[in-house]
């Protein structure tokens, strides 16, 4: 079928393009990923269904003249890319419930919970069985690894599955779901963790880091205080006695996290002039809008019907927009029923919260 490599290379910018046309069913598909070269690449489709080839073609070519009049251009593969058609890997991570600000101080005081800094990127699981490397995002699906992360985990002489957060080449790792045959998912957190410890101290490792706990109340009192000034995304409290559950709890938990600011996802309802695009959230049956948000320049503008995130300051409970919308990025690992009015935080509440 049809397939394209782009790359544009310009002062420190150094990104990659990929486009493809894939048979579905009885219909085609247009597919691409883009993103830093040598990075975790975002991916998404410009069909949101199968269409005729003829009609597939049509926006593949479209996609490619507009990539190449932006400056783009083919090349030879530098970056090897491993299970860029994403499949069902049969592992689902564990997600978390927010807790509320006042229940942060029991948290803090309670030594039976440890602390660690929530990291702001994408949730990425490494799965290594002998030669196979694979990367599994937030819906359990395989995707495509950086080359670094790749060459580090064949490193490793045994074999696991190891979760965290990807940011640019680097996976903060936090938890570990298996050893080579053993399926810890069901131990204490603190025995999985040390596992982890012992697992990372085994090779030579620059892009896999280990996220760290903090045990203590004074710990996590200090380090809670440093995390607001350098305006991180959040803490993440774990019990030690916690066992890895795939999926999100119905409410509470014993893995729980706090966020500084707001964020939440949307759906793009329309391009606006000026790279801004229209947001529109689900309320049960209805659809509600949700603002504007400029998208920035080192962003590509996103289709009417992907998911995409922002961070905010709050949200009016009477329009529904949100305020001082900030654009993060087009998550392809959400999906569109999961962006609902229930993920908003409302003025009056951030206002009390703050008091």
């Amino acid at each position: 079928m049809d397939s394209t490599t782009l790359y544009f290379r310009e002062g420190p910018s150094d990104k990659v393009y990929q486009a493809s046309i894939q048979p579905k069913d009885a219909g085609f598909m247009v597919h691409f990923a883009y993103g830093r070269r040598g990075s975790t690449l975002n991916t998404g489709s410009k069909t949101q269904t199968p269409v005729e080839y003829q009609i597939a073609k049509g926006i593949y070519d479209k996609l490619i003249k507009e990539k190449t009049a932006k400056g783009y251009r083919p090349g030879e593969i530098s970056t090897p890319l491993q299970h860029t058609n994403k499949i069902r890997s049969g592992v689902l991570p564990q997600l978390l419930n927010p807790v509320e600000p006042h229940e942060l101080e029991q948290l803090i005081h309670d030594p039976a919970y440890w602390m660690q800094e929530k990291k702001d990127g994408r949730r990425l699981l490494i799965h290594k069985q002998g030669d196979s490397i694979t990367g599994i995002n937030r819906l359990g699906l395989t995707v495509a690894l950086p080359a670094p992360l790749i060459a580090e985990a064949s490193a490793c002489a045994g074999d696991f599955l190891m979760d965290g957060e990807a940011i640019g080449d680097t996976l903060h790792a936090f938890d570990l779901l298996f050893i080579d045959d053993d399926d810890i998912r069901g131990r204490r957190y603190a025995e999985r963790y040390l596992h982890l410890m012992n697992l990372l101290a085994s090779f030579q490792h620059r892009y896999i880091e280990l996220v760290p706990n903090h045990c203590t109340t004074p710990q996590k009192q200090q380090y809670y205080q440093q995390l607001k000034k350098l305006h991180a995304e959040g803490v993440v409290f774990k019990h030690t006695d916690a066992p890895y559950i795939p999926g999100r709890p119905n409410s509470g938990g014993s893995q729980l996290k706090y966020k500084f600011y707001e964020t939440a996802s949307f759906i793009v309802a329309k391009t606006n002039a000026k790279r801004s695009v229209s947001l529109i959230l689900f309320e049960n049956d209805k659809v509600r809008p949700a603002g504007n948000v400029t998208i920035p320049p080192n962003h590509d503008v996103p289709a009417p019907g992907n998911v995409v995130e922002c961070r905010y300051l709050y949200a009016f409970r009477e329009s529904g927009s949100i305020y001082q919308p900030v654009y993060l990025g087009a998550r392809d690992d959400i999906r569109a029923a999961e962006c609902t009015t229930t993920q908003l935080k409302y003025k009056a509440e951030v206002m009390q919260a703050a008091a």
